[in-house]
């Protein structure tokens, strides 16, 4: 039984896991391992349920903790060869990772916790940032948390999924009317920042599939979102193409507390 967990989504930090009880990865490390045991603890599951941890890029509120986890846990670091460079000259992560190290080969796929996992860049302003492919158990399963704007390979990724995790994180009259500087805002806005609902619905709409079974819309702003915009936009997409009603499921993460697990 494959599952997906939310442990937290958006700026207060960000931490995922993907697996069963045979194999399980964790996506990023923004949440404590405190939080994490006790989350993973409440679903009868230990920090033994996963056997490394894949990073998508190198803002705080996605490695905040990586450190902790590899001092602690000594688990393998998957991520590419430029992040790993950033990250061992990181103040949160520079004096522990260098044993957890694992570098994901450029254009293959790579054999992670018995999992098919291969990385695709996307657009956000950190030293660089990806999203996963990851195949199990006959399920594709696609994670992109940050990106400024959607891409043609990301979107080709997300064709061959049942699952995609995807950043929809504000709503424009929200952001341009609300309290955030002009600099701010032109940062989340213009390429390289965050995607809106409407980005995100339009992404959805070009890649529905009747093979797509869930939608988990994450890094919702606090700000300048709610879930209801959020949800309303990519089931208005899905409608829009073609996508029969109740067939897939569309579920908004929360931002700081655990999602609890979801069978895929």
């Amino acid at each position: 039984m494959v599952r997906f967990m939310s442990f937290s989504s958006g700026s207060c930090g960000n931490c995922y896991f993907f697996g069963d009880e045979e194999n399980g990865i964790v996506i990023d490390a923004g949440v404590s391992l405190r939080r994490l045991k006790k989350a993973l603890e409440e679903n009868a599951m230990t920090l033994d349920s996963f056997g490394a941890v894949l990073v998508t890029h190198d803002h705080l509120d996605h490695i905040r903790h990586l450190g902790s986890f590899c001092k602690r846990l000594h688990k393998p670091v998957y991520t590419t060869a430029l992040l790993h460079m950033a990250l061992s000259r990181h103040t949160f992560t520079s004096d522990h990772i260098a044993s957890c190290r694992r570098i994901l080969p450029d254009d293959s796929e790579c054999m992670v916790c018995g999992m098919s996992v291969r990385y695709f860049i996307v657009p956000h302003d950190a030293t660089q940032t990806v999203g996963y492919a990851i195949g199990y158990k006959g399920h594709r399963f696609v994670i992109m948390t940050d990106l400024g704007r959607m891409t043609d390979e990301a979107i080709g990724y997300a064709r061959q999924a049942d699952t995609v995790v995807l950043e929809s994180n504000y709503d424009m009259d929200m952001l341009m009317g609300g309290p955030y500087t002009y600099d701010l805002k032109m940062r989340i806005v213009q390429g390289n920042g965050h995607l809106s609902n409407d980005e995100c619905a339009s992404a959805v709409r070009r890649f529905w599939h009747s093979g797509l079974k869930n939608i988990f819309l994450c890094h919702l702003s606090e700000n300048n979102n709610t879930p209801e915009l959020a949800y309303r936009a990519a089931e208005e997409a899905l409608e829009a193409a073609g996508a029969e009603k109740g067939t897939i499921s569309v579920r908004c993460l929360p931002r700081t507390r655990p999602s609890g697990f979801f069978t895929l």
